[in-house]
């Protein structure tokens, strides 16, 4: 092949005058490399270089360090903290750990005059974040009774599950007045929180005035009607006997129900049974809410599997939705605020492992103030206005907990569903 081929070339230069000799080999014909494939060649010899052993010691002339304070949680990767122009990091998409305040150490892989080097660089977090109050307090100490400030105050800290509570000034319950006093929440790690506050003692709890307008339902639907929006209710046992059928030719779309509690132990709402039945039955949309006062993981993982047992392969029409609100005394539950949001997640992993997906219910204070923002969850927003402000992403807001409509007797709250922000099935 390659004498007939060059015989050819040797008799189209005759054809055409050419006068140079003919000189070339079988190599000399071959065609050139084309760019791509220079490239390629070149990336194969930088992944061989780059596969050679790293030196674990760090070079004479350079030092890699971590700039920068880190901030206790703070999402950081090693590309984010090292900066060094003269390397090209290997690793700089690592996550840094920050779960833990103090000295910690990641391992760094880089290029530097183009010897692979490995080797750990130490770095310290830092919590610098003061104990939030949710709870300022004030109220009254029944005349004789023991006083402890953690009965009239909530707060909490992003970090330490335990911050110490103290105050100055004095509370004499066995004299009656007024005692004002100054509250300070310290952390583990010193920054502390102060805020003014007065206890009142008195022989009795002043007498709670309702003198809240009522919503009628078919003014809700009216004042609120869109095409993107859908109405509903939530209800308890504290709703009692209800006609879902009533509730239902009201123009009322869904109902989010509870299906129980758990204060250490678990209580089935005396009612739940009859409610999902007769709201199903109705051809209302269904959904179900766990109240929970659960502090530890154990725990919560548990809520969940005891829900998916009571629901026992029922369909739902709404995610699961998770409802923790004894914020009042916060710091009795010895937890902090990413404990408690990290606990969200499990339970949401939780359901889901059970074929459920998890929702989460709180208060626009709340919201703000306490929990993170958990993106891939669906947010129930709880704020009683005429139109909220809340700015962060939701997709149901319960605007109001004294509505009323047919067929149930009393208050329920109402509820907007925003139709293109969840899906229900």
């Amino acid at each position: 092949m390659k004498k007939r081929f060059l015989a050819g070339v040797f008799s189209l230069c005759i054809l055409t005058g050419c006068s140079e000799n003919i000189k070339q080999s079988a190599l000399d014909v071959l065609p050139e490399p084309s760019e791509a494939a220079i490239t390629t060649a070149t990336e194969a010899v930088k992944e061989q270089k780059s596969e050679q052993p790293a030196c674990t010691v760090p070079p004479q002339d350079l030092t890699i360090s971590i700039e920068g304070k880190l901030e206790v949680y703070e999402k950081l990767m090693v590309k984010d903290v090292i900066s060094e122009p003269q390397i090209q990091l290997r690793n700089g998409s690592e996550i840094i750990d920050t779960s833990k305040t103090g000295e910690g150490e990641v391992n760094v892989s880089y290029i530097y005059n183009d010897k692979l080097y490995s080797h750990p660089v130490k770095y310290t977090v830092y919590d610098t974040t003061p104990p939030v109050v949710l709870n300022s307090g004030g109220g009254t100490a029944l005349i004789g009774s023991d006083f402890d400030l953690n009965d009239f105050v909530g707060f909490v800290d992003n970090y330490d599950p335990t911050p110490e509570l103290t105050y100055s000034g004095y509370v004499d319950t066995s004299t009656y007045g007024e005692y004002p006093i100054t509250a300070t929440a310290v952390d583990s790690s010193g920054n502390e929180t102060t805020w003014e506050l007065s206890i009142t003692v008195a022989d009795e709890e002043p007498a709670y005035e309702d003198d809240n307008e009522r919503l009628p339902f078919e003014r809700f639907i009216t004042d609120y009607a869109d095409d993107n929006v859908s109405f509903g209710i939530d209800v308890s046992r504290w709703q009692g006997d209800i006609d879902f059928e009533a509730v239902k030719n009201a123009g009322c779309s869904f109902v989010i129900m509870r299906i129980g509690t758990y204060y250490d132990e678990y209580t089935l709402d005396e009612c739940f049974l009859y409610n999902f039945e007769a709201a199903k039955k109705a051809g209302l949309k269904v959904g179900v809410y766990i109240y929970t006062t659960a502090n530890t993981k154990d725990e919560i993982i548990d809520n969940a599997h005891w829900i998916t047992e009571q629901l026992d392969g029922e369909k739902l029409d709404f995610p699961v939705v998770f409802d923790w609100e004894e914020f009042s005394n916060f710091q009795q539950y010895d937890m902090s605020i990413n404990d408690l949001n990290e606990y969200f997640e499990i339970f949401a992993d939780e359901l889901e492992k059970d074929g459920y997906s998890a929702m989460l219910y709180s208060s626009k204070n709340f919201l703000n103030n306490f929990w993170y923002e958990h993106s891939e969850y669906p947010v129930w927003l709880a704020h009683y206005t005429d139109q909220t402000n809340y700015t962060g992403e939701y997709a149901m807001w319960q605007m109001s907990c004294f509505g009323n409509i047919d067929g149930i007797e009393g208050d329920v709250d109402f509820n907007i569903l925003y139709n293109d922000k969840m899906k229900i099935n």
